[in-house]
């Protein structure tokens, strides 16, 4: 990701583009983003507004979580983001937020089924949800074990493959390849998220989508043999 000067621009950028696709209020959700050579990461500073965030105040952290060269305390969420960068070793971005569709999924305690073709160009089958935290979970280290459900439910899912996950009462994490790819996984989360709703308004008896046009639209895109777009 080059220098980390350049890694905490490209962090306020993608925070700022949750704000402008209003995937996130006031001060909710965070971006992240790591630079692996130097095991550091770059993230929202916590409780700042965005209108009054610039790239002076991300924060860098390293992953014992300790502040490298802020007088700013890094995001509240920065423990899970350590823990899923430490798991998932093929990620270089991650995105929390709270927009509505995709939190109201995970209030819910639902994952959100792959009932077409806009879901599944992006993840081939279901959004999973994870379980619910104890109250030992909860008045314990919160963060880190927020973290280690996504990490729990994704024993035998790629998270590679499905680059998103709803927390259970809480929220969305997405992850990608950079701080702009996690951004843009977030804005697909809360569209699918908005779709797959409406569509068990219209129909709440409909089945999930057939596992030929699940694998058809996801690995045209995303498979050693894609097609879709220009390259």
């Amino acid at each position: 990701m080059g220098s980390l000067k350049e890694l905490k621009e490209q962090v306020w950028q993608s925070n700022m583009d949750l704000f402008r696709n209003n995937l996130v209020v006031h001060t909710f959700g965070n971006v992240s983003g790591i630079d692996r050579a130097q095991n550091i990461i770059a993230i929202k500073p916590s409780g700042i507004p965005y209108p009054e965030l610039t790239a002076d105040k991300i924060v860098l952290v390293d992953l014992e979580n300790r502040v490298v060269d802020s007088k700013y305390k890094p995001s509240s969420d920065t423990r899970s983001h350590l823990i899923l960068y430490k798991a998932f070793s093929n990620i270089s971005g991650i995105v929390h937020t709270h927009s509505p569709y995709a939190t109201a999924w995970a209030q819910a305690n639902r994952s959100i089924p792959c009932l077409g073709t806009t879901h599944a160009d992006h993840v081939p089958g279901e959004i999973p949800c994870t379980a619910e935290l104890n109250d030992k979970q909860i008045k314990g280290d919160y963060e880190s074990e927020t973290a280690n459900q996504i990490v729990k439910k994704f024993s035998n899912i790629s998270p590679d493959e499905v680059q998103m996950v709803l927390v259970a009462g809480h929220g969305p994490f997405t992850w990608g390849k950079s701080p702009e790819q996690a951004v843009y996984h977030s804005l697909m989360l809360e569209e699918i998220a908005k779709i797959g709703l409406f569509t068990l308004l219209i129909n709440p008896g409909v089945e999930s989508l057939k596992k030929a046009l699940i694998d058809k639209h996801f690995f045209r895109k995303h498979g050693e043999d894609s097609y879709y777009g220009q390259t």
